[in-house]
């Protein structure tokens, strides 16, 4: 009985230490993909802003085109249906 024990404890040493050693192998893995992650939260804000910004410039123009005479004005009602959808989809749907 006492050998078995023995046995038992040694085989689950065994286990614990490889599964600690897995686990140190694994951790420059995680890391790695925690500054992946970190640098595509970065980008997607970046490409955020960057899509405001150009939509802003836009409204600019589609205001301009609608504040004009003539068949501009029909340009710029367009536009603006353009950028609405637009900023629609960046905000997402709407909730009822």
């Amino acid at each position: 009985m006492e050998g078995s024990m023995e046995k038992e404890s040694g085989a689950l040493g065994g286990l614990f230490q490889h599964i600690i050693q897995d686990m140190k192998n694994g951790m420059p893995l995680w890391e790695d993909l925690i500054t992946k992650a970190t640098k595509l939260h970065s980008s997607l804000k970046a490409t955020i802003l960057a899509v405001t910004a150009y939509l802003e410039a836009f409204q600019k123009i589609a205001d301009s085109a609608t504040n004009a005479r003539g068949a501009t004005r029909d340009i710029g009602t367009a536009l603006t249906r353009i950028c609405l959808r637009h900023k629609a989809i960046i905000n997402g749907p709407a909730r009822n």
